[in-house]
C-alpha cells in the first residue's frame, strides 16, 4: 500500500464510530494520517476515540444530519463514511414493532441518504471527493427475518450505483463496503450474546472490525481515476452464493 500521506483526500468523517466496524475504520485511518471527525452519541466512548487516536469527535444523534453538517461546517471533508446502522430486530416482518421499522429506516437508510445529499455539493465543487457506505450481505440475498433490515440496505446498494452515475465526470467516487459475518455488537444486541455466537459464528471465523477497516483504507488509497464501487468481506467459512430454498417447520419457524 502506498503512503497515503501525500493523498489529496485528507479529512474523513465517520458516523457509527464509537464501536464496532466504525471505531476500527477511526483508528485506521488516523493510523494512516488522516484527519478524521467520528460521529456517534457515546461521550465516553467518543472521548477515548479522542484520547488514543487524535480524532476530532462529535456527539449527536446519526438521525439530526443538520447538527452534525454543523458541527463539521469549519471542516472541508474529503471523505464520507457511512457507517452507523441498527437492526433492531431479527424475526418474522408481521411480528416486527413498527418503531423497529421506522428505526432501521431512518438509520440505514435515509441518515446516510441525508448526510450525504448535505456534504456531496463542496466535494462536487472541489471535484474530488469519496463517499463510502457499509452495507450488508443481506441486501444482496434474502435472508429470512432479515425483511427491513435488508430492504434498507438493499436500498444502499441500489442509491451507490445510481449516486455513481450521477457523479460521473466530477471526480468524486462512490464506494459500497459488503460485509458478511462481523462480528460486533450489531448482533450481540440485538440476540444477545449467547444467542449471537450459536446463531452466527458457531463454526466459523467471523470477520472482525479490523478487517473491513483496512479494506476500507485499501479502498480510500487508491490513485484517485480507480474507483472501487463495491467489494464484499465474508468469512473464509461462508458463501453466499445462488438461491436457496426456505422450508416451513410445522413448530413454525423456517429452516
Amino acid at each position: 500500500m502506498r503512503d497515503t500521506v501525500s493523498h489529496p483526500l485528507r479529512t474523513a468523517l465517520v458516523t457509527g464510530a464509537t464501536s464496532g466496524i466504525g471505531r476500527a475504520i477511526v483508528a485506521a485511518l488516523r493510523t494512516a494520517g488522516l484527519n478524521v471527525i467520528a460521529t456517534g452519541r457515546n461521550p465516553d466512548a467518543l472521548a477515548a476515540l479522542a484520547r488514543e487516536y487524535g480524532a476530532i469527535t462529535v456527539q449527536a444523534d446519526i438521525c439530526d444530519t443538520d447538527a452534525i453538517c454543523a458541527a463539521v461546517a469549519s471542516h472541508e471533508i474529503d471523505i464520507v463514511i457511512n457507517n452507523a446502522g441498527i437492526l433492531s430486530t431479527s424475526g418474522p416482518f408481521a411480528d416486527t414493532d413498527i418503531s423497529q421499522i421506522d428505526a432501521m429506516i431512518d438509520i440505514n437508510l435515509k441518515a446516510p441518504l441525508r448526510l450525504t445529499h448535505q456534504l456531496l455539493p463542496p466535494m462536487i465543487a472541489r471535484r474530488r471527493g469519496h463517499v463510502l457506505f457499509v452495507g450488508s450481505i443481506a441486501g444482496h440475498s434474502p435472508y429470512p427475518g432479515s425483511c427491513v433490515y435488508g430492504a434498507s440496505k438493499a436500498g444502499i446498494r441500489l442509491f451507490c450505483d445510481a449516486l455513481r452515475c450521477d457523479l460521473l465526470g466530477t471526480g468524486v467516487r462512490v464506494t459500497e463496503i459488503v460485509p458478511g459475518r462481523v462480528e460486533t455488537a450489531l448482533y450481540r444486541d440485538t440476540l444477545g450474546p449467547d444467542r449471537a455466537r450459536a446463531a452466527l459464528y458457531e463454526g466459523y471465523r467471523p470477520v472482525q472490525p479490523e478487517d473491513v477497516a483496512g479494506l476500507v483504507r485499501t479502498v480510500i488509497d487508491m490513485p484517485l481515476h480507480v474507483d472501487v464501487t463495491r467489494m464484499e468481506v465474508l468469512p473464509t467459512d461462508q458463501a453466499s452464493g445462488g438461491g436457496s430454498m426456505v422450508r416451513f417447520d410445522p413448530d413454525g419457524t423456517t429452516a
